[in-house]
């Protein structure tokens, strides 16, 4: 990648965070996380330690934004969520130690279906956003 398109690819990168409604940015960090996790889980498959650290302490960062942004108060299930995110956490700082594929593909299998209601949840509400009124 030539520095101009690197450059041009970083500013459409932070419009596309700055506009982005706060359901697409919970979607924009799920989908980072999985993607975070599926190279940490090769890179460790390949014996790449350096890029399965750096991957996972990523994805561990994102956890803890995710965690940070989670009010527990506005809704009865967001403790349950809560203890997910926790348990992410500990199991992808175990993961990176041990260097165990194997952990991080189940948390990848715990966050995959949270991705999943994410962007059929904001897909919804951006239909109804743009349905015409009756």
């Amino acid at each position: 990648m030539t520095p101009a398109s690197a450059k041009a690819l970083a500013v459409y990168q932070n419009a596309a965070v700055t506009t982005a409604s706060p359901m697409r940015l919970v979607v924009m960090l799920y989908e980072r996380l999985v993607r975070d996790m599926r190279t940490a889980e090769t890179a460790l498959g390949g014996g790449d330690a350096v890029t399965a650290n750096d991957q996972l302490k990523h994805a561990q960062e994102i956890i803890l934004e995710l965690r940070a942004s989670l009010d527990t108060t506005r809704w009865e299930a967001g403790e349950h969520l809560a203890r997910l995110y926790d348990f992410l956490h500990d199991e992808l700082v175990s993961a990176n130690t041990s260097k165990d594929p194997g952990r991080v593909a189940s948390c990848r299998a715990l966050v995959e279906p949270q991705l999943d209601a994410w962007q059929t949840a904001t897909a919804a509400t951006a239909t109804a956003a743009t349905a015409p009124a009756l």
